[in-house]
């Protein structure tokens, strides 16, 4: 159950065969059911998500009852509430399974831990928060002036496969755009391909 995240490890710091049992002492499998949420908006993220199988969506319902999209995670990606984790403050997302999904979760003390025990897993940390900061950015930037067409292949190239994976009324949530754009703009892609 481990193999996507020793991968996701190797792309970025040296990882040799002692560690893994290292590693595999800290995490928590566990499975979710498709529909399954691994957070509740309104609790204290406890875990930072490692997925191993399947697909995650976190988002938060705004007062009207709409609910926005905000990432998701698929094999080799981490999810969590980062603000919720870091902080022991409650959550304004959930997070919910797409699909039956095996995970891999590590606590605030675990991650703390093996940081210490494991001195490039702290590294490891840092550059996923590095690389998810400078995303951040990227999307703000593309939402702020990219067409509808371009936000809609860039998805498909930084999360291969979603786009069959998921129903598109969440796709276009994510991208901050109705479902009827969405739908247009797969038809005038189809037509090019």
């Amino acid at each position: 159950m481990f193999e996507q995240l020793f991968k996701s490890i190797q792309e970025k710091v040296t990882l040799n065969e002692d560690d893994k049992e290292v590693y595999k002492s800290f995490f928590i499998p566990k499975k979710l059911r498709k529909k399954q949420t691994l957070l509740q908006e309104g609790a204290i993220c406890i875990y930072n998500a490692f997925v191993e199988k399947g697909i995650l969506r976190s988002f938060f319902t705004d007062e009207k009852g709409n609910e926005h999209v905000v990432q998701f995670a698929i094999e080799g990606w981490w999810i969590t509430d980062l603000f919720s984790f870091l902080t022991n403050s409650n959550s304004i997302y959930t997070i919910e399974a797409l699909e039956d999904c095996e995970l891999l979760l590590l606590t605030m003390e675990a991650r703390e831990a093996l940081m210490d025990k494991i001195p490039m897993f702290e590294r490891y940390q840092r550059l996923l928060l590095q690389n998810a900061y400078i995303a951040n950015q990227a999307r703000i930037n593309s939402t702020l002036t990219e067409t509808a067409e371009e936000k809609y292949i860039k998805l498909g190239l930084a999360y291969p496969g979603i786009i069959k994976r998921v129903p598109q009324h969440m796709i276009a949530s994510y991208l901050g755009l109705k479902p009827e754009t969405v739908s247009r703009v797969r038809k005038q892609i189809s037509t090019r391909i």
